[in-house]
């Protein structure tokens, strides 16, 4: 009796010294090479460098949950994902050896170990992004800012903005064929911001996104801006939850993750 007791004792320390660990990572990026955050068969992504980098230093497959699905183009200056590994390292050094491993267009800022039950995407209680526009040529700005060829008014599009935080279901802007279970989301800030006499940026925050909605919002913004569309109209796009009455989807490259924010954790500065 005393044999098994004492092999049971020590399969339960071996078990446990291989239980897995949670890690967060932090990191921003260029999204401009890249077909979006999440794995793709036929194109490489940000999700799939940071694997297989990962991978390659702790010398075991490592997946990587990410905060949101950054689309094809779309940057991000604060992302955040976790993963789980049994290796012991030196969380400093790996964040050293990560940046020498990674792209130019991808850095890391720190690695830090979380709670078993602290997940990327579902523990996030909110996520703010930027679009970025520019009125006047301007060849330092064009990659990460979309020009407008047109006077917008932009008061206007502020009080759209006000709109947009009195729904909650914002299936009008959601891409077609997109595969959720739900359209409500709750928009808690949608305000244009001036940087200067030619460039403004549109900051929206929200307990979560769907699947081309900053976009697809910002285009119909837009168009209310443009004297092309009412508030009144603007209601009635909302609340129709048909993405085809809503505006165009805006080019991607002007589109930045700004900040994910947690419960109890202290968010780096954006790099």
């Amino acid at each position: 009796m005393r044999i098994e007791n004492c092999k049971l004792k020590i399969i339960c320390t071996f078990a446990q010294n291989l239980e897995k660990m949670r890690y967060f990572v932090w990191f921003s990026y260029d999204g401009t090479n890249y077909h979006g955050w999440q794995v793709q068969p036929n194109g490489v992504t940000v999700q799939s460098e940071l694997e297989r980098c990962l991978s390659l230093l702790l010398r075991e497959q490592i997946q990587v949950t990410g905060a949101g699905r950054t689309d094809a183009g779309v940057h991000a200056r604060q992302m955040a994902a976790h993963f789980d590994t049994e290796s012991d390292f030196d969380a400093a050094m790996l964040t050293k050896k990560l940046n020498g491993l990674l792209h130019y267009d991808i850095a890391v800022d720190r690695i830090e170990p979380v709670a078993s039950d602290m997940h990327a995407r579902f523990s996030a209680t909110s996520r703010t992004y930027h679009y970025y526009i520019h009125t006047k040529k301007n060849p330092f700005i064009q990659q990460y800012s979309q020009e407008m060829h047109y006077q917008l008014d932009f008061d206007q599009m502020n009080e759209a903005g006000r709109v947009l935080m009195e729904y909650h279901d914002f299936g009008a802007f959601c891409k077609a064929g997109s595969d959720v279970k739900t359209t409500i989301c709750h928009v808690t800030h949608a305000q244009w911001h001036q940087i200067s006499s030619s460039e403004w940026y549109f900051e929206i925050t929200a307990n979560r996104f769907l699947r081309n909605m900053v976009r697809a919002v910002v285009g119909t913004l837009i168009e209310v801006g443009r004297g092309r569309m009412s508030l009144t109209n603007f209601r009635q796009v909302i609340e129709g939850k048909q993405r085809t009455q809503a505006g165009e989807s805006m080019p991607a490259k002007a589109l930045f993750l700004e900040e994910v924010v947690y419960p109890l954790t202290s968010n780096p500065s954006p790099l």
